[in-house]
């Protein structure tokens, strides 16, 4: 299994990650292993009902990037593995997206890290999504384009 990269609907999960970053041979040094993983909203930012999503990718400039993210926090001290794996497809509410998994020695090293990744995969890798959804006033249905701003 490669250690970050694109992967289509239900080619991946979790647990399969986790078997694989505790089959390393370097996991005998770990004493934390962090967790995060993103999930297709039922409700849309303004509140709409989001009946699917759809997940696109310039997937060359994707996998780049994501492997980038992977070589910088991987020497970050403490640090043995770090894991990220985004979803491309259709997707309904409640479905996984992506997964970034950090293993290290000590939990303050992999939650720092951790949120780091998914914070820089967020805004470094090319990723399109197209939500469906319902008009919480009209009952209609309608699509877009999402661009993530969240509320502050």
């Amino acid at each position: 299994m490669k250690s970050t990269g694109i992967c289509k609907k239900g080619e991946l999960s979790l647990n399969d990650i986790l078997r694989s970053v505790k089959d390393d041979k370097d996991f005998g040094n770990v004493g934390a292993v962090g967790v995060f993983v993103g999930v297709v909203r039922g409700k849309s930012l303004e509140g709409h009902e989001v009946k699917k999503l759809e997940v696109e990718a310039y997937e060359e400039k994707a996998e780049l990037a994501l492997s980038q993210i992977r070589s910088d926090l991987i020497k970050k001290k403490g640090i043995a593995d770090l894991r990220i794996y985004h979803n491309l497809g259709e997707f309904e509410p409640g479905d996984d997206l992506v997964y970034v998994v950090v293993a290290g020695r000590h939990r303050r090293d992999v939650f720092s890290v951790l949120k780091q990744g998914v914070e820089r995969y967020k805004h470094e890798a090319p990723f399109f999504k197209k939500e469906y959804l319902v008009d919480k006033e009209t009952g209609k249905g309608t699509t877009r384009w999402v661009e993530e701003v969240l509320p502050k």
